[in-house]
C-alpha cells in the first residue's frame, strides 16, 4: 500500500479534536491483539471445561449403570406412593365435609331463615352431589357419606349424632 503524506499545519484544537474521534471510534492494533489472545485464551479454558464436564458426566452415567432397581424396593416405593395419593384424596372430602358441617351448624344458630317463620322454614344447599337440609324441629345434615342429626328450636331437647 501506497502512503501519500501532506504535512500541514493544523491547529493544535483541531487536531486534539480529530484524534480524540479516531481515538473513541477505532481500536489500536495493539489492544486489537490482546483482544484476540484473551478471547483465544477463554476459547481454550472453555473447551478444557467442556473435557473435564464430558468425564464426569462419562463416570456419572458409569455409576448408575452399575446401580439397578430392586424390584422389592420399587414395589415398596410405588405402594407408598400409592397410598399418599389415596390419603391426599380421603383428606380432601374430610376437609370438605368439615366446611360443609360448619356451615350447616352455622344455618343452624343463625335461627329461622325465610317468610314461613320458625315453624315451617327449611334450607337445602347441594354441593357435587350431597344436600344438607336444615329445618328448626329435627333437622338432619347430610355431608357426604356421614350424617349428622340434630334437633334444634325445641325446647326440652338436646342434640343428638347419630
Amino acid at each position: 500500500m501506497v502512503r501519500l503524506v501532506k504535512r500541514a499545519l493544523v491547529p493544535a484544537r483541531l487536531r486534539r479534536v480529530v484524534l480524540g474521534w479516531f481515538d473513541s471510534r477505532y481500536i489500536s492494533r495493539a489492544d486489537h491483539r490482546q483482544d484476540i489472545k484473551d478471547a483465544l485464551w477463554e476459547v481454550q479454558t472453555l473447551g478444557r471445561e467442556i473435557v473435564s464436564l464430558r468425564a464426569e458426566v462419562g463416570e456419572l452415567r458409569a455409576q448408575v449403570d452399575k446401580v439397578r432397581l430392586d424390584p422389592i424396593r420399587a414395589k415398596r416405593w410405588d405402594d407408598a406412593h400409592r397410598l399418599s395419593e389415596e390419603t391426599a384424596v380421603a383428606m380432601d372430602g374430610v376437609l370438605q365435609n368439615e366446611v360443609l358441617l360448619w356451615q350447616a351448624v352455622d344455618r343452624l344458630s343463625a335461627g329461622p331463615a325465610g317468610p314461613a317463620g320458625p315453624a315451617g322454614s327449611a334450607d337445602t344447599v347441594t354441593s357435587e352431589g350431597s344436600a344438607d337440609t336444615v329445618t328448626s324441629e329435627g333437622s338432619a345434615v347430610s355431608v357426604g357419606s356421614a350424617t349428622a342429626v340434630t334437633t334444634a328450636g325445641l325446647s326440652g331437647s338436646s342434640g343428638s349424632a347419630a
